[in-house]
């Protein structure tokens, strides 16, 4: 890893935060990993059983949590920490956030099973992913959207309020407010 952060006296984390090149296999963001990792599957674990103990991890575990919000189990995160999820949001099963920088969900949002926030990138240099570099954009959905089951959001991804996706779709652009989108890639059909 000799020359790549020579000039540059940020930590890993410091740097994996700001979106820029940083040592995805680094000692401390694993630990991060793992231990967020781990209160994942213990809040997925516990999740139907013990809903109020679930609670607590998942507070613990993400950066926020809106009142009212429900996430069923299993849930899926990198950091957990760079996830900020507003009130009254549901996301169904098998959410997947991977949160290397932020993830913002909005109010009132609906997120079906099976979907995706990707924020991690990867150079194209081949060298630079042998030596396990990694950068990231940060993903907002807005107030009121809905991501329809199986929805994958790419990183750099900002969705309007109010905006549907369709089951299934690959969101690799921006999306407006108000909007109905589909497909691969997802393209706006039309206005709400």
């Amino acid at each position: 890893m000799s020359g790549y952060f020579d000039d540059d006296p940020r930590s890993q984390q410091e740097r994996m935060l700001a979106g820029d090149l940083y040592i995805a296999d680094d000692p401390v963001l694993a630990r991060a990993n793992r231990e967020a990792m781990r209160m994942a599957a213990e809040y997925s674990r516990i999740w139907a059983a013990h809903p109020d103990t679930a609670a607590r991890i998942l507070r613990r575990l993400l950066g926020a949590v809106g009142e009212g919000t429900e996430i069923r189990a299993p849930l899926y995160v990198d950091y957990g920490k760079n996830i900020s999820i507003g009130a009254r949001t549901f996301i169904n099963f098998n959410f997947v956030a991977l949160d290397v920088v932020p993830i913002t969900i909005g109010d009132d949002v609906q997120i079906g099973p099976n979907v995706q926030l990707l924020t991690p990138t990867h150079p194209l240099d081949a060298r630079q992913r042998r030596d396990k570099l990694e950068a990231g954009k940060p993903i907002t959905i807005g107030d009121n959207a809905w991501l329809g089951g199986g929805v994958v959001v790419l990183p750099g991804v900002t969705i309007g309020e109010n905006t549907v996706v369709g089951a299934g779709a690959v969101v690799t652009k921006d999306l407006p407010a108000n909007v109905v989108a589909l497909g691969n890639p997802a393209k706006v059909v039309r206005e709400l």
